[in-house]
């Protein structure tokens, strides 16, 4: 049992009994002071009057609120989600959760310089289940963050971003709340509302044109006591990432290397063990809706059904040509000539050796999906003048599987040689092989991965939350209630494939080749002219010579117990907050108590099969099994002052809780047998506590005019770093015990402080320009392999530039946003970082009818290249995704 009372703690509670204290002298007998809103009459669409709702409900928040308000329906300032958001101050997002590389469209939102595990995404205040469609996100590397490829932007009312913390705020985010709110039956004006959105994404380097579909109904009674709302989409779109990667990073001569041994100044120099040419494509279709029903039995209860659905089918095919340095630099020293830099041996010519092979090539076609859903029942009932309460309960969960993997690596260049350039951390590798690098030059088959794998995520809950008004006194209204939550994740590998003689069949199977301008936007002089096997030969083939086995227990089987984890967590939370208001001043101090249970199973690998619990063919294993309980209370306070008309103080202090990773906490120790690197979890790892402090001026000097500044800074306790430690796991290659550098989990403290600028301005009647900037500078007592602190997640500078113009028919928007580097985590044992990046970004929209309006989006129009790197000498990766385009004709009934 975890119990701390920090010194904030103390004060909040202080601070709530003066406050009932208070209110007992001043009032006895109160009356509600608040009024419903008559959403009927509320009608807010296109640009200026989308910026002028969120600025009004930022400026009348007593907390810090970033808000995005959809101009209509489908029409938030972005086609994505987290594109929307990353145009707020103060706000991150990344393109992939693991180590999938990056992509064209944003996945994962955090907030100022945190890894997105810090970040809580809700949808309407409650949890939503999410899984990932990539694999290792699957099993081996699972956040807490959710995945908004799963949330289409057509769901959107508006979107809040709570920066600072309040009691009655669900706990879950460190650094913050992202609370995307959909649309409610009875919010409508008209009795019946029909929407329809048919349209298509052009890929640009997909080269394909898919479709894009969405429809909303509404209806109300006259009365306004009944209403059901129905959405549908179904959206596909292709991708085509082309890229240089650099698996694993680079690797360190040793001196009992034959390279070594033969030269020794190549002794603790880095070299390439993998140089790829990559081509990743995939078909993203997904297809869901939302149901919503709402009931007034009486002007005082107001009773909801709300059901939610997505569901994304991600087949997958990555093809990696790679020169295969760590097969043959450690064995064979360069010819002459050869150069080192900065401990980086950045030029080398290997003359060809008979029977070496100086590449390898993975293709690897997964059949993959990721699902989402949710289903609430709510009920807000106004108990008396004076309490109101509501009632929620529900369930919710997520899914991501690959139930296939079709895996091909061969070797090949046997006696070819090789030949690198290395350009700093900044640019691509210029390398090449020699011998036959066609299928006729193939000298050896394998494949591995046959194995499902599949990830969910689950939790039901029941909320109660009551208000408390008054009208007399400093002490406007009092909010006190409850949650509890069962929530359980869990990776799951039960059955796999035995291979036959795969290679003979596939050997004369079909083959294609890369695009004839693949890889044009990444840049660098490496192969570009690559066959591979069609996903259909390599799926005939496997599928074909393969035996499936569903019997899975025993040393014969194929139930990978090493890849399947557990964590089960109950979370009972109890909180009061007390709201003020006064002469031109107002804010709340409230108390969450929060207690978390943990049960986390998960398997470690033994030698001796006389001690293991279970075995199959991937070893024999243990069950370990790890409790964890934690209670806290945590406080928090936030204050606004109104200085003067248009000029607004706010100041915040609080303390938040976010749970380490679930993989974190429970995978087992797993290992590449390419480089013999891994990642593994530490159940005994400990909740982070932050402690927040924030303050920032306002100037809404004009209609839609805003200037902003602000200070943060967050005391991080037990953040989670990753340390490398060497670990015997179980080989596939040898099935037996290997020695292997795992990247494990560790507590360890850190800080964030930065300070956030914001403009808004409109420009005449027509035009306006916006700008926001972040800096977060952030630290961890953590000493990572590269020797720095750095904070995973963490840039320094954000910045956000955009301009609009719109009348009454005709509206156009511009924006750029760029991010600083970044620590993204490990690559083998080393960490990587994520460069400098930038998008620009487009829209126009023209009212052809009261009924028709025509819109075409543009995202990356810059076309952005996504940069790894290692150090500034050593190149991770370059990511080129191409631009895309969106048209849409949206029309209203």
């Amino acid at each position: 049992m975890n119990h701390r009372k920090s010194a904030l703690t103390v004060a909040i509670m202080t601070g709530l009994a003066f406050s009932v204290q208070l209110h007992a002298q001043e009032a006895s007998t109160s009356t509600t002071s608040t009024e419903a809103t008559d959403l009927d009459t509320v009608v807010v669409t296109g640009i200026r009057g989308s910026v002028e709702k969120s600025l009004d409900t930022k400026r009348n928040a007593d907390a810090r609120l970033e808000v995005v308000t959809a101009e209509d329906v489908g029409k938030l300032p972005a086609h994505n989600v987290a594109d929307t958001l990353q145009r707020l101050p103060g706000v991150n997002i990344s393109s992939s959760s693991a180590d999938e590389g990056g992509f064209d469209e944003a996945d994962r939102v955090s907030l100022r310089g945190t890894s997105p595990s810090l970040t809580q995404t809700l949808i309407n205040g409650h949890s939503v289940g999410s899984a990932d469609w990539f694999v290792l996100s699957q099993g081996s590397n699972v956040g807490r963050s959710v995945s908004y490829t799963l949330l289409p932007s057509e769901l959107v009312s508006s979107v809040e971003v709570n920066k600072s913390s309040q009691a009655k705020l669900q706990d879950g985010g460190a650094t913050g709340t992202v609370n995307i709110l959909t649309r409610r039956p009875l919010q409508f004006a008209d009795n019946i509302t029909a929407e329809a959105s048919i349209g298509a994404v052009r890929s640009e380097n997909a080269d394909s044109t898919d479709p894009q579909l969405s429809g909303l109904f509404n209806y109300k009674n006259d009365d306004g006591t009944f209403g059901v709302m129905v959405q549908a989409f179904k959206q596909k779109r292709e991708l085509s990432r082309q890229a240089q990667e650099i698996p694993g990073g680079f690797f360190q001569i040793g001196a009992t290397d034959p390279a070594g041994i033969s030269n020794p100044d190549l002794v603790g120099v880095y070299a390439p063990g993998l140089l790829g040419s990559t081509l990743f494509e995939q078909t993203r279709d997904r297809k869901g809706g939302l149901v919503d029903i709402q009931f007034k039995p009486s002007d005082s209860l107001t009773l909801g059904l709300s059901g939610f659905s997505s569901d994304m089918q991600a087949n997958n095919y990555n093809r990696n040509f790679m020169l295969w340095g760590g097969n043959f630099a450690r064995a064979q020293a360069p010819d002459p000539g050869y150069t080192v830099e900065n401990g980086v041996l950045t030029n080398a010519t290997y003359s060809g050796q008979a029977g070496t092979d100086y590449t390898v090539y993975d293709m690897i076609y997964r059949e993959a999906s990721a699902k989402s859903s949710y289903a609430t029942f709510d009920a807000d009932w106004q108990i008396n003048d004076n309490l109101s309460s509501r009632f929620q309960i529900g369930t919710t969960s997520g899914e991501g599987s690959t139930p296939r993997q079709f895996i091909a690596e061969v070797t090949g260049a046997r006696g070819g040689g090789a030949s690198w350039s290395t350009h700093g951390g900044g640019s691509p590798v210029d390398w090449s092989v020699g011998g036959d690098i066609s299928p006729a030059g193939v000298t050896s088959f394998g494949t591995w991965g046959n194995q499902e794998v599949t990830a969910k995520d689950d939790e039901k809950w029941f909320t109660a939350d009551f208000s408390q008004y008054f009208n007399t006194g400093t002490l406007s209204s009092i909010d006190f209630g409850m949650r509890y939550a069962d929530h359980e994740r869990e990776a799951q590998s039960p059955e796999g494939a035995s291979p036959g003689d795969i290679w003979s069949a596939l050997q004369g199977g079909a083959t294609g080749q890369y695009p004839s301008d693949f890889a044009s936007g990444v840049g660098g002089q490496f192969p570009r002219d690559i066959w591979y096997y069609t996903p259909n030969a390599l799926k005939d083939a496997i599928l074909g010579n393969s035996t499936w086995l569903y019997d899975n227990d025993g040393p014969t089987g194929r139930h990978n117990y090493g890849a399947e984890w557990k964590v089960a967590e109950k979370n009972m939370a109890a909180y009061a907050q007390a709201n003020f208001s006064g002469d031109r001043w107002s804010g709340n101090l409230g108390l969450r108590y929060v207690n978390i249970d943990q049960d986390i199973n998960s398997y470690q690998a033994v030698s001796d099969p006389a001690n293991a619990d279970v075995s199959s063919l991937f070893g024999q294993w243990i069950r370990v099994y790890t409790n964890n309980s934690y209670d806290r209370l945590l406080p928090s306070a936030n204050f606004k002052f109104d200085l003067a008309e248009d000029l607004v103080f706010r100041f915040a202090a609080s303390q938040t809780q976010t749970l380490p990773d679930y993989s974190a906490l429970g995978a087992s120790s797993w290992g590449s047998d390419l480089n013999r690197t891994g990642g593994g979890g530490n159940p005994n790892l400990k909740p982070l506590l932050s402690t927040n402090f924030d303050a920032n001026l306002e100037w809404y000097f004009m209609p839609r005019g805003l200037v902003s500044v602000g200070a943060f800074s967050m005391d991080m306790k037990d953040y989670v770093a990753y340390g490398t430690e060497t670990q015997m796991l179980f080989s596939e290659l040898t099935h037996q015990l290997e020695a292997y550098q795992v990247s494990v989990p560790i507590n360890a403290n850190a800080q964030v402080k930065g300070l956030e600028v914001a403009y808004e301005q409109p420009i005449g009647d027509y035009f306006g320009v916006n700008a926001n900037y972040t800096y977060s500078d952030g630290s961890t007592s953590h000493t990572w392999a590269d020797g720095s602190d750095n904070l995973l997640g963490n840039s320094n500078d954000t910045y956000n530039i955009g301009a609009y113009f719109e009348n009454e028919t005709f509206g156009a928007r511009v924006s750029y946003t760029y991010r600083s580097s970044f620590l993204i985590g490990l690559s083998g044992a080393n960490p990587y970082y994520q460069d400098d990046f930038g998008t620009l970004s487009a829209s126009v929209n023209y009212k052809a009818t009261d009924w028709l309006s025509i819109s075409l989006d543009g995202l990356n129009l810059n076309d952005p290249t996504i940069n790894y790197y290692q150090s500034s000498t050593i190149p991770t990766s370059f990511y080129n995704n191409g631009r895309q385009y969106y048209l849409n004709f949206r029309f209203k009934f």
